[in-house]
């Protein structure tokens, strides 16, 4: 049975401050430019989850997607949607909340979680024009 990738996409909004406490106050608004503002700014979220396995001759899934999205709601979008990034979530406290950062502490969530399937990446669309992939 050959390997299938199948993707599940979730949508959050959130707000964020790009900010590095170790930096001066000039460095963090040279290097994030507007998204240092103190209040921090919002987006509008794609999540992008793909995982991998092979087919179940019983089922015909590689995983039965209403449970790949209860996975990802109850561990990410119900945590992160509608909050601020550096305030309110607790997995998020003390990183920058960079799309970089997010993906990867999301793979680190989700990963362990995955029975029978595995996780293949995680995608996140920042914005229309910025997204970030994630493989492991």
């Amino acid at each position: 049975m050959p390997k299938m990738y199948v993707t599940r996409r979730e949508v959050f909004s959130a707000a964020h401050r790009l900010w590095n406490p170790k930096l001066s106050e000039e460095k963090n608004h040279e290097l994030y430019d507007k998204c240092a503002n103190t209040n921090g700014h919002g987006h509008n979220y794609i999540l992008e989850v793909t995982v991998t396995g092979r087919v179940n001759k019983a089922t015909g899934y590689v995983v039965d997607l209403k449970s790949l999205k209860h996975l990802i709601r109850s561990e990410i979008i119900e945590k992160v949607d509608h909050k601020h990034l550096n305030f309110d979530v607790e997995f998020l406290k003390g990183i920058v909340p960079t799309c970089e950062n997010i993906v990867r502490i999301f793979w680190n969530i989700l990963r362990p979680k995955c029975k029978g399937f595995k996780l293949y990446s995680i995608r996140l669309h920042e914005t229309e024009n910025n997204m970030i992939e994630y493989r492991g």
